[in-house]
């Protein structure tokens, strides 16, 4: 074992947090999200809205990167992209996503398996107009996950888009945004000894059914 792999097998931490369980929980959990959402934002977690999202190619294979949640509701969990891009030719692809937020500070995860559909083009209207200049001008200019030679090509096409649009800048066709409709829910809480919480919702006929899962 080397150096570093030694260093990294003793990396540990005890969770010593107070529990979680179904029964307090409840039957919503969009309800529980956003009770722990607000948590940790409210802990000064830095960027809470954080998440991981894989998605899955046409070869099978998947594929994991962090993007950052704009919006939730009963409808589902909206971030976005470059639409072309991998994750984004992907989703159109292969429908079904998942996401995980990990909030480490607070020794809780919460993950969500769903399905990604895009949102409208007046939804991602809105939403781009409230971004910052900069990065709207970064979004009209970047091929989101092609190869590019240097970045000055990159510096050089958003200095000619700020010229060429010097009051609002149109959200570029290659850019706007994904919901995805959870299917299940997992509230994760550390413990201590690895002992964990897990409570897991499933959507079945319209109602969301509810259970503890074995750490």
């Amino acid at each position: 074992m080397s150096d570093m792999s030694h260093l990294i097998s003793q990396m540990r931490e005890e969770y010593e947090t107070e529990g979680i369980d179904p029964a307090t929980l409840g039957d919503d959990p969009f309800a529980v999200f956003d009770e722990w959402f607000r948590g940790a934002h409210q802990a000064g977690l830095p960027q809470p809205n954080a998440m991981s999202l894989a998605t899955v190619g046409d070869d099978g294979l998947p594929s994991v990167r962090a993007v950052l949640l704009k919006g939730f509701d009963r409808d589902g969990f909206v971030f976005y992209t470059n639409v072309a891009s991998r994750k984004g030719r992907e989703l159109d692809a292969h429908p079904p996503a998942a996401i995980a937020f990990t909030w480490l500070e607070l020794h809780r995860q919460v993950r969500i398996e769903g399905t990604a559909t895009r949102v409208s083009d007046s939804e991602a209207d809105e939403y781009f107009a409230t971004r910052p200049r900069g990065a709207q001008l970064a979004a009209s200019a970047s091929h989101q996950s092609e190869p590019i030679d240097t970045r000055d090509q990159l510096e050089e096409a958003v200095q000619e888009l700020d010229q060429r649009y010097p009051d609002a800048v149109p959200r570029p066709p290659h850019w706007g945004g994904y919901r995805i409709t959870p299917a299940t829910f997992e509230f994760w809480q550390g413990r201590p000894s690895r002992m964990h919480d897990r409570v897991f919702y499933e959507l079945a006929d319209g109602r969301w059914g509810r259970e503890r899962l074995s750490p």
